[in-house]
């Protein structure tokens, strides 16, 4: 045994190099294929974005709302052992938090799929002590919130003049673009939401994360009433813009309004919208809702007024359970296939549009019918999917879906310029168009990777995203995603 010992001891060290050699150069080629393969995708997504320009003599007009706040950005299992709280063994679903048990159990129930999730806080003193927690947490990072001001920042920057509908304090507007002009009230202190970030991989306890995202909590006061819509509206007249943008609204999501308020605020916003230009493109930003009667309440007031939606994974099954008078589908697959994707996009297109058939043929009066449907924007971790109508007012949907898909890396990763060291390609090489049997499928060419066809009254395009790999922040990706894409479309 000693001489056996001595002999590996000898010889052990060329052998281990020796292994290592052999383990490079039969991985080499591959990681050369696949370097060369992020290199060539990047390279002509780059070039689908830069086909088509601004193209407008001054700058685009883009009206924005409602509602903004301060982002508090904290690794979420960092604040969570910090306050001693621990994971629970019954991952559950609530529609509000009451108490730190809840918590637990609601951020589990998201965490280990790596869904986006945001919950209202009823409990102040809970939220309190969460924020006074995150203050001091190394790594906290504080920034503009809001769906509103995120597309607005988005906007500004890729060339566009905003009137953004919000209610903020002096310090929040001071470090807004100077091309975002601001209509709503002054408030003293603006609303902090807690966003409790996590990597893929992430352990808490038991558990592991299977894809990067982050669970938000809040306990606003002001956004749930769109106290800006007055203002905002009045603003609207004299802006004449180029497309008008509604996001924000999951704030009213299981807020204790008084009996008959929420649905008068949407009634006074679906006016707002029903009365700007018959011609006027607008986009309707969704999100995490998770109560019923609110998305109800959204079929009736605001998604008829809308040419464009914007969602997610989660929240297009959400949308199509709705229509379909189902109940709400509070988790999705967080992963989802292409084909899945592209039949529920064309399932909500033609009812949303069967909807507003229907309501023409019963002669309801014009702000009930609102408009047909020309735009779906889903965008998910692995890919952008576009649904746009031949002929509608929005153009340059193939450039449109690969700003979208490099916009994702751009807001994830951190930074403008992006690294192909520090992304990957994890939708497939090939896809079907559809689920039905003996539908086509459809292969990823590097060269020309944002796919686009037609099929009835609508041209599809789809685009791979190069995900990010190093996180810096995943809260606002889809205000981001959804706000580029728009950009070149109107």
């Amino acid at each position: 045994l000693c001489i056996q010992l001595t002999t590996w001891m000898k010889y052990g060290s060329a052998i281990s190099l020796f292994v290592v050699i052999l383990a490079i150069w039969f991985r080499t080629p591959d990681n050369e294929v696949l370097d060369g393969r992020l290199d060539t995708v990047l390279s002509s997504l780059l070039r689908a974005e830069s086909k088509v320009g601004m193209n407008h003599v001054a700058r685009p007009k883009v009206a924005i709302g409602f509602g903004g706040c301060v982002d508090l950005l904290v690794d979420g299992v960092s604040l969570l052992n910090k306050i001693g709280l621990t994971p629970t063994d019954r991952p559950l679903h609530h529609d509000y938090i009451e108490n730190a048990e809840q918590l637990s159990q609601s951020f589990t129930y998201f965490f280990i799929p790596g869904a986006a999730a945001e919950r209202f806080v009823l409990n102040e003193t809970l939220f309190s002590e969460l924020v006074e927690a995150s203050r001091d947490l190394p790594g906290n990072r504080w920034s503009v919130g809001g769906n509103a001001p995120v597309m607005a920042g988005r906007m500004a920057t890729e060339g566009c003049d905003v009137l953004l509908g919000g209610s903020f304090s002096p310090d929040f507007t001071d470090v807004l673009s100077q091309h975002i002009t601001v209509a709503g009230n002054i408030v003293e202190e603006p609303d902090i939401h807690l966003i409790l970030e996590y990597p893929s991989g992430a352990k808490w306890g038991q558990y592991s994360s299977h894809r990067a995202n982050r669970y938000i909590v809040h306990s606003d006061d002001h956004n749930p009433y769109l106290a800006s819509m007055e203002e905002f509206a009045k603003k609207l007249k004299d802006f004449h813009p180029d497309l008008l943008v509604v996001g924000g609204l999951q704030m009213m999501d299981n807020f204790p309004f008084q009996s008959g308020e929420r649905a008068a605020l949407l009634s006074r916003l679906a006016e707002v919208l029903a009365t700007s230009s018959p011609t006027l493109g607008v986009h309707f930003e969704m999100a995490s809702f998770v109560e019923e009667s609110i998305m109800e309440d959204l079929l009736h007031y605001v998604i008829p007024q809308a040419d464009s939606l914007g969602m997610n994974e989660q929240e297009l099954p959400n949308l199509l359970s709705l229509l379909k008078g189902s109940t709400i589908t509070v988790l999705s697959d967080p992963n989802p296939r292409v084909a899945t994707v592209l039949d529920q996009m064309r399932e909500v297109y033609r009812m949303v549009n069967q909807r507003y058939k229907d309501a023409v043929a019963q002669g309801d009066d014009a702000q009930t019918w609102g408009k047909p449907l020309t735009r779906l924007h889903v965008h998910t971790l692995a890919f952008q999917a576009m649904i746009v109508t031949r002929g509608s007012q929005w153009k340059n949907t193939m450039s449109a879906t690969a700003k979208a898909s490099l916009t994702a890396n751009r807001h994830v990763c951190g930074s403008d310029d992006i690294d192909p060291n520090k992304a990957r390609l994890i939708m497939d090489d090939s896809f079907s168009v559809s689920r039905r049997e003996g539908s086509q499928r459809i292969p990823l060419q590097e060269s020309r990777p944002v796919s686009c066809w037609e099929e009835d009254d609508y041209e599809i395009c789809v685009a791979p995203v190069l995900v990010c790999t190093e996180v810096y922040q995943t809260a606002g990706g889809g205000d981001n995603i959804s706000a580029a894409g728009l950009v070149l479309q109107i």
